[in-house]
């Protein structure tokens, strides 16, 4: 016999702490003071904290309410098992700090008094959260199958609060044994089910362990577990503080299983904290609504007056092993109440817990079989109220929430009657609207029908629909849906749950056996009609409160289709902003309508705009999303993951896509770099079997090719048991991620392998992992040749994958058999170990977070080409088009700064050069040839410098995390092969540069040699003044002169000036003629040889093609006014010819000698030009003859060019320019006058001068390039385009829109000058560049005047050598000005010196006004470098156009291997197409290009090709369809409004202009062409 261990007391006795204090003092030790008053909200829950993602133990006690809640919110069962890390530490410190033996300390060492219990945790927690907490907690408490609290007490007040709301969203599915044949079930709210309540209680003190006993009596012998808090249990024996007085409840439920089952029908079990004597309310309220009540005792009173005062029926529960138990006061109690041996249970001596735990389970099921009285939770509240119990509904929010829900839901009889009445916008019409929108992109029906027109139709059977769906009026249930969401916080929190549960309970009866059937007929798919109608079924039944919010979407929609001042669209702006409230209070919206298999664009971006409205500036998000076959508990994982609720059923639940925002804490915004975390649920895909019975396989790919795009991480759940399908599954997502590599996204991936429990999964499953990985490769590359990007061919390409650490396996969801089954711990485990891991991922992303506005461009861009049927070929985000833009620009910025270094550089070589051998020279070396090999060297570092600073800046650009730059990783390549290219280009153009100067300047030695005989006329002219004054007789200035002409002619006819060699400039232009045509065959020397160079570029070019087929060919088109072949080539050629006559004009204007270099220039240019134009297949025939007419004209103006200079350098003519000025100084010598102010004056103006003027037109050019450069329009090609388009719209002007169509390039340079004239002509800006450079010089000169003073020449032939000397690099003085200065100067240096100071003086303050006083347009036309052509060959970059509209290439960078264009106009514009009427074509490439039409061209042979394979014929260019209808209103506009006037340019009718294209505005016309550049 053994005596029975007394249980310890749990409560604290009140003389330790006053009652009063007692909740205060307990709310204070664990930090939640504050929350008692104001409240925990599920947001501070929810958000993401550094608490939440790290493995820190409970360090004190004002953290267990935080760690409890941690675990709880993932459903963790080793929740209340809350104890902080220093009590366990200093218990196992102490255990092994002593190795002797202690016994009184063994004895001694267990006390709790330090550990707190988890029910005075979890009751504080109750008390200090809102409605909402509480319902989450009691949710989640119920999935672990915890107790949860029925009547929560406040040990202050003495007052006790029924928890009818907290436990409202608890859903219980069961099936009772009277269910068991049929295989039926009950699903339905806890609180409604009218079940049977055993309530459990204690009176006095009791050795039995009442919450032990009813855990066991709850438990099956497979499986055990704690419902109730028991005094064995961890940290279950420490006294409670606070939660006496606590009531929970739990229920049991059946499976329908007679072995498994405990009690064959569902059941309630309520447990009372605390003696009974203390708590008689609770008592009295568990009497009146319990079937039986079970008290528990050790020693009765005889006078128990408590337990007879209640009719309940009472059932004694005693422990007859207990010291106290008292036989006579128990029968007392017994007769006064009337009970039989039944009703009293006694544990005896020799029985053990099993046995009366079994006693006890019989007698509980005989009270179930006798008991008539069944109550829901619901009922319990009147019985509450009689008895003064608060009921937690009851405060007035909750109560007009749910009087708002019923209104709405009262109606509801049929819903799918009730949905075609109530919101009728979303069904048929909103079906219908979607399938037109896929159709606008897809034109799978145009058939034989012109696109534009179709597609107008498509339009105006949009706004059909549209007015359809604004002739409804706002139905009842959604004016009361928009009051109701429209209310406070607090109450549309509670409406919105309200309606929610309500809604929920209405359909769940129908959709729950309908779930059921699917799931079961899926496992076969033979049954394909039956599944089919299921799922109609389903869609049909289903009503939840997204359906408001989509008709709330649909109504907001269709009134942006009224004017804007149209009082009904006005009224509901604000709808926007009432769901972007909702979901930063933590709502999921409904992204994707699964039924409609559509996104509602404008309405998803206009809550999005208000949601960033309200969260700037704290708008970054991540985006996790979860993707993989229907019923593998997807929404299941993210909602233990994140604490949240996803919608959780059975069979087929979650249609479409929804999003949910999640707080990020400020202690983990600096590991994610973000504000809130976006979580998205989705739809499962279907295998391919069920896809095929309704069409899905599109609608899953296109929502798997969304959500992967608008995610930073997809987790791709697979359930193991469905390997088979995996693989299909599979196949999806490997498109969706192919897909964004391609775009530049760069998703990463997480596998979830679920329902796998082995401990060593990870280990086992390495064959398992190799074989996935092996798949993964192998849809790669399938999905690869699917969208013709076979580069990538394994699934590593596409993305950062270790097959190691991508893989998480996860056990099964459930501890055993449902619906007993608590969460399995594993589970919660698993899953949290995942979202740390999902954290860091993100944490260590190399991009940075979006924010809102910038995750609604990428679901709009993700979205329009998903609607396409090739996604690659038709993404256009503006997001990327940005990011282009900015590195564009950028590239733009260094190039220029690249390219002004080189002009300077040039500039500065090309003086040297000049200046070379002249007293000016600077070289160390004597010999031109060493110094150009030290000038190429020199260029060469220079050039090295800066392309390896370009290189670096490229490098540093695509580091950094802000801007997108991963979004344009793709394009690297291109711009640093760009940026090699412009190092290629500039070093030759360079090198040619250098050594036609240097060519020139040594061609100029020998006329230099003939000029020295200067030093003869001076000795003549000395001899000449010694004659005269000898004459000893006053000399007048006139005989003076007549002496010194006398001199002059006989020296001058005396001196033998050897002729100049005049080259033959058209021989040297031919042979280099025949040396760039020498590769091109036999065929091309003929060509040449049949025509004289000299009789070339004498008219006009016409090309003409031989052949009378050819001929009469050319001679229709003609007639019919269209474009053919010859007409292409002619307008290239003409093109051509332009360039090389202004390279010819330029090079005449500098008024130097020819060089070879110039030509072969030339010729580069026309190969560049004709290579940019391949796709009109040049003949050999048509660039022999370019080429000789080419070169013909530019060899006639160079053979000029060469006599002119030889004329301007021949030194008799240079001899005689300077008499003039030498008998002037002849007669200042001879009257011995002072010569100082005048030579000082001459030297100014006939040396210094001519060379500052020049060197400022030098270095005006760049300069002007570099001021128009910073302006937006020069800034990139796309915004070139943009600002000439804007431009011309503005006008008016069909001629200018003519002169841009025909001849491009010609009215882009025009439009060219035009803004630099026009940005010139405002402002000193040109004059304070003169300015600047005149000062450089003028300060470089007084510093050379100042440095020749101090050097003691006593000469002032050394003195000026010495000024010349330090100019040298700086200017480029006249050599002839310099020598004829020379003569007869025999001034006073140092009143020279000064003289010439005040001179430049002089000369500063004349140019200045002649800076002033010279229009623009006359310096334009005197710069050495063209600004003009400078911006323009940037601007028009490759010169490219699309192969047919015309419209130009807009791509970056000098080596882009893609051409495309923002905006693409009618093709008959460009008259390229010809549509086989007398109508112009209006089709739009970017229409065609998705359409089954085809086209023939000269590229194709004549035979008709499809557009949508244009790629075929064209490889280099790309044509993405418009992202909208819209964004081509532009030229829709333009064509409209100048109809006739262009069918009468192009001899033709008139096009057939559709309705909607003259509906466009002018406002419409310029919102579209920002739109499509993109233009903020």
């Amino acid at each position: 016999m053994h005596k029975s261990i007394p249980r310890p007391n749990l409560e604290v006795p009140n003389i330790f702490i006053s009652t009063e204090t007692q909740l205060e003092s307990f709310l204070e030790d664990l930090g939640l003071e504050q929350l008692y008053k104001e409240k925990l909200s599920l947001s501070t829950v929810l958000q993401i904290e550094e608490k939440t993602i790290t493995d820190e133990p409970a360090k004190c006690n004002s953290d267990l309410p935080w760690y409890f809640l941690k675990k709880l919110m993932m459903v963790n069962v080793t929740a209340r098992n809350v104890k902080c890390v220093s009590s366990c530490e200093s218990a196992c410190d102490g255990a092994s700090g002593k190795t002797e033996l202690d016994l009184d300390n063994l004895f001694n060492s267990e006390d709790s008094d330090d550990v707190l219990n988890p029910l005075d945790i979890i009751t504080a927690l109750f008390l200090c959260s809102d409605g909402f907490v509480q319902q989450e907690m009691a949710l989640k408490m119920s999935m672990c199958q915890f107790s949860v609290p029925l009547l929560l007490p406040d040990c202050d007040t003495k007052q006790c609060t029924l928890m009818l709301w907290a436990m409202r969203d608890i859903v219980k599915k069961y099936r009772p044994q009277s269910l068991s044949e049929s295989k039926s079930f009950i699903e339905e709210r806890i609180v409604v089910s009218e079940l049977p309540m055993i309530s459990f209680v204690r009176l006095g003190e009791c050795s039995l362990s009442k919450s032990e006993i009813l855990n066991k009596l709850l438990s099956n012998s497979e499986q055990y577990h704690n419902t109730f808090v028991h005094s064995n249990m961890e940290c279950g024996d420490s006294p409670r503080r606070i939660s006496n007085g606590l009531t929970e409840i739990s229920w049991y439920l059946p499976c329908g299983n007679k072995n498994m089952d405990v009690f064959s029908e569902p059941v309630a079990v309520a447990n009372l904290r605390g003696d009974i004597a203390s708590f008689e309310t609770q008592f009295s309220f568990l009497c009146q609504t319990s079937a039986a009540v079970f008290v528990f005792f050790d020693n009765l009173e005889s006078d128990c007056e408590l337990l007879t005062q209640h009719k309940a029926e009472i059932f004694l529960v005693g422990n007859h092993q207990s010291n106290h138990s008292s036989m006579a006061a128990l029968k007392k109690v017994a007769t006064e109440l009337g009970l039989t041996n039944n009703n009293i249970l006694l544990k005896a001596k020799h029985m053990n817990d099993a046995n009366f735990v079994k006693k006890l389970r019989i007698t509980v099921r005989d009270v179930l079989k006798s008991s008539k009285r069944k109550m829901g939770i619901e009922q319990m509240a009147e019985i509450a109220h009689e008895l003064g119990i608060w009921v937690d509904e009851d405060c007035p929010e909750c109560q007009t929430a749910r009087r708002n829900a019923d209104a709405i839901t009262a109606e509801i009889q049929d819903i799918l009657k009730y949905k075609e009445t109530q919101l009728p916008l979303q069904d048929q019409i909103w079906k219908e609207l979607s399938r037109l929108e896929k159709e606008e992109f897809r034109l799978r029906g145009v058939g034989s029908q012109n696109i534009e027109k179709y597609n107008s139709d498509l339009q105006i059977e949009k706004e059909k629909l549209r007015k359809k769906q604004n002739s409804h009026d706002m139905s009842n249930a959604m004016t009361c849906f928009i009051q109701a969401i429209s209310s406070p916080g607090t109450e549309r929190s509670y409406f919105l749950k309200w309606l929610r549960m309500k809604l929920d309970n209405l359909s769940r009866e129908k959709l729950s056996d309908l779930r059921e059937q699917y799931k079961e007929k899926s496992k076969n798919s033979e049954n394909k009609e039956e599944i089919k109608e299921i799922d109609r079924q389903l869609s049909n039944s289903s009503l939840g409160t997204e359906h408001f919010f989509r008709e709330m979407g649909q109504i907001y929609e269709a009134s942006l289709s009224l004017p804007e001042d149209n009082p009904s669209r006005q009224q509901l702006q604000h709808l926007p902003k009432l769901c972007a409230g909702l979901l930063l209070d933590g709502f999921p919206l409904e992204l994707v309508d699964g039924d409609a298999s559509n996104i509602p664009l404008r309405w998803v971006s206009d809550v999005l705009s208000q949601l960033n409205d309200l969260m700037s500036p704290k708008n970054k998000i991540l985006v996790v999303t979860v993707l993989g076959v229907q019923s593998t508990g997807k929404s299941t994982l993210l909602n233990t993951m994140f604490g949240v609720q996803f919608a959780v059923s059975s069979g087929r639940c979650t249609r479409g896509a929804f999003m949910l925002l999640i707080r990020v804490n400020d202690d983990v915004k600096n590991i994610l770099k973000c504000d809130y975390m976006m979580i998205i649920d989705t739809e499962g895909l279907k295998s391919p079997e069920l896809a095929q019975l309704d069409n899905s396989y599109e609608h899953d790919n296109e929502l798997a090719t969304l959500v992967v795009g608008l995610s930073d991480i997809t987790i791709i759940n697979i359930a193991m048991e469905n390997s088979t399908e995996m693989k299909d599954i599979l196949q999806i997502v490997v498109h969706a991620f192919l897909r964004m590599k391609d775009v530049g996204k760069k998703p990463k991936c997480q596998f979830v392998h679920q329902n796998v429990s082995d401990v060593s999964a990870h280990e086992k499953n390495l064959r398992d992992r190799k074989l996935l990985l092996q798949q993964l490769n192998e849809m790669t590359q399938a999905a690869a040749k699917t969208e013709k990007r076979e580069e990538n061919n394994s699934f590593t390409d596409m993305m950062e994958y270790s097959p190691d650490t991508g893989n998480w396996y996860v056990p099964g969801l459930w501890n055993g058999n449902p619906p007993m089954a608590p969460v399995n711990a594993g589970y919660s485990e698993a899953v949290y170990e995942l979202k740390k891991n999902i954290i860091q991922m993100l944490g260590s992303c190399e991009s940075s977070a979006n924010n809102i506005l910038e995750f609604t461009e990428w679901t709009e861009s993700l979205w329009n080409a998903v609607k396409h049927e090739n996604f690659i070929f038709s993404f256009r985000n503006n997001l990327v088009a940005d990011a282009y833009m900015r590195l564009c620009t950028e590239f733009n910025k260094w190039e220029w700064e690249f390219k002004k270094e080189m002009y300077n550089w040039v500039n500065t070589g090309e003086m040297r050069i000049s200046n070379f051998g002249t007293v000016a020279g600077k070289s160390e070396t004597s010999n031109m040839s060493d110094f150009l090999t030290h000038l190429k060297s020199e260029a060469c570092t220079v050039l090295s410098k800066w392309e390896k600073m370009l290189l670096k800046n490229l490098a540093e650009y695509f580091k950094q995390t802000k801007g997108h730059v991963y979004l344009i990783e793709a394009y690297r390549e291109e711009f640093v092969n760009s940026a090699k290219s412009l190092r290629r280009e500039t070093e030759s153009s360079v090198i040619n540069q250098l050594k036609a100067a240097a060519d020139i300047r040594q061609g100029m030695k020998e006329i230099d040699r003939i000029k020295e005989n200067r030093s003869q006329i001076e000795d003549k002219v000395c001899a000449l003044i010694e004659e005269c004054r000898h004459k000893n007789v006053t000399m007048t200035d006139e005989e003076l002169d007549q002496e010194f002409d006398e001199m002059w002619w006989k020296k001058t006819l005396n001196e033998a000036f050897p002729q100049q060699n005049v080259t033959d400039v058209f021989a040297k232009v031919s042979h280099c003629l025949r040396s760039n045509l020498s590769h091109k065959g036999s065929h091309a020397c003929q060509l040449l040889s049949q025509k004289r160079l000299q009789d070339c570029g004498q008219g006009p070019f016409r090309y003409t093609v031989e052949g009378l087929y050819k001929q009469f060919k050319h001679q229709v088109s003609k007639l019919f006014n269209v474009e053919d072949h010859v007409m292409a080539l002619q307008k290239i050629a003409d093109s051509i010819i332009t360039d090389c006559t202004e390279f010819v004009a330029d090079k005449v204007k500098i008024k130097n000698n020819y060089h070879d270099t110039y030509i072969q220039e030339i010729l580069h240019k026309i190969d560049e030009k004709l290579q940019n134009n391949q796709n009109e297949m040049i003949e050999i025939e048509f660039e022999v003859p370019l080429k000789q007419h080419i070169c013909g004209f530019a060899a006639k103006q160079f053979q000029k060019m060469h006599e002119d200079f030889l004329h301007e350098n021949d030194p008799y003519r240079c001899l005689n320019q300077y008499k003039e000025q030498l008998c002037d100084d002849f007669k200042y010598v001879f009257h011995k006058r002072d010569q100082c102010q005048k030579k000082a004056k001459e030297f100014t103006e006939r040396c210094l001068r001519p060379a500052v003027e020049d060197f400022v037109k030098c270095s005006l050019g760049p300069d002007i390039i570099g001021e128009m450069k910073t302006r937006f329009e020069f800034s990139t090609r796309m915004f070139f385009q943009y600002s000439i388009l804007l431009d011309l719209l503005s006008k008016h002007d069909f001629g200018k829109y003519q002169s841009y169509i025909c001849s491009y390039e010609e009215y882009a340079k025009k439009w060219v000058v035009d803004c630099i004239l026009k940005h010139f002509s405002q402002g000193s800006t040109m004059f304070e560049f003169e300015d600047q450079h005149l000062q450089s010089r003028i300060n470089s000169i007084n510093i050379a005047i100042n440095k020749a003073k101090t050097e003691k020449s006593g000469n002032l032939r050394t003195f000026v050598e010495n000024v010349c000397q330090e100019l040298g690099d700086k200017l480029v003085i006249s050599q002839d000005a310099l020598g004829a200065f020379m003569i007869l100067n025999n001034a006073d240096q140092e009143l020279f010196a000064h003289w010439l100071s005040e001179c430049v003086k002089e000369m500063e303050q004349d140019l200045r006004k002649k800076f002033k006083e010279t229009s623009i347009q006359m310096k334009l036309e005197s710069l050495h470098v063209n600004p003009q052509r400078e911006l323009l060959s940037q601007v028009i970059g490759c010169g490219k156009q699309c192969p047919f509209c015309k419209a130009p290439c807009e791509a970056g960078g000098r080596e882009h291997t893609e051409h495309h264009a923002s905006l693409h106009q009618p093709q008959g514009l460009g008259r390229h197409k010809w549509d086989g009427t007398e109508n112009f074509s209006i089709d739009i490439c970017s229409s065609s290009v998705i359409s089954d039409k085809r086209f023939r061209c000269a590229a194709t042979n004549g035979e008709w090709h499809p557009y949508k394979r244009y790629t075929e014929i064209y490889p280099d260019w790309k044509i993405a369809p418009d992202a909208s209808l819209q964004a081509t209103d532009y030229w829709k506009y333009v064509l409209a409004k100048f109809n006739d006037e262009f069918a009468g340019a192009y001899n033709a009718k008139p096009a057939d202009i559709p309705s909607t294209w003259k509906n466009i505005t002018y406002e419409q016309a310029e919102e579209s062409l920002k739109k499509t550049f993109n233009i903020k």
